[in-house]
This record gives C-alpha cells, sequence and structure tokens, in this order.
C-alpha cells in the first residue's frame, strides 16, 4: 500500500511539474498555431503533438536513468538547475538585442 502511495505521489509530482511548464511554452505555442492552420485537423493536430511530447518524455526518462548509473542523481538536480539557469540567462540576454 505503501509503495502504491509513493508511485502515485510521483506521478502527480511530476505531472503537476511539466503541466506548468509547458504552460505557455513554445511548444504549446507551435500547437496553437497548428491548430490555427488546420481547424478542420484538430485530432491530428492533438494526436501529432501528444505523441512528440511522449516519445521527447520517453528519452529524457531513458537519458535520466542511463546517468543515473554513472552520475550521483544529486549531481544531475545541481546540472539541471544550471542549465535552467543558463537558459534563462540566455533568454535575457537574447531580448536586450531585440
Amino acid at each position: 500500500m505503501a509503495e502504491s502511495f509513493v508511485t502515485l505521489k510521483i506521478f502527480f509530482i511530476v505531472f503537476a511539474t511539466v503541466f506548468l511548464a509547458e504552460l505557455g511554452d513554445k511548444t504549446q505555442l507551435a500547437t496553437l498555431l497548428f491548430a490555427g492552420r488546420s481547424p478542420g485537423n484538430l485530432w491530428s493536430v492533438f494526436l501529432g503533438a501528444s505523441a512528440a511530447l511522449v516519445v521527447s518524455s520517453a528519452v529524457g526518462v531513458a537519458a535520466g536513468a542511463a546517468l543515473a548509473h554513472f552520475v550521483n542523481p544529486k549531481t544531475l538536480t545541481y546540472a539541471a538547475g544550471l542549465g535552467f539557469i543558463a537558459v534563462g540567462l540566455w533568454t535575457l540576454w537574447s531580448a536586450q538585442g531585440a
């Protein structure tokens, strides 16, 4: 029972984190544009975008699992954090030139 609770807890934490991170993301905006251009094919747009997100998530899970065998998970967390900071700084720097 406790193991299934932990699994559900992880599921909802991952779901909420990814859901919030994807809101307003370039991927969502691109999907919005495709839907606007193809109003008669909304299911195709939805299924194509969904499949791409599933495959990209699978790659992330596989890469994370593989890296965890060689790198301490805490180190991976720091690396991911630094990566997010770097992307944020790059975005701010790019916006100044726009």
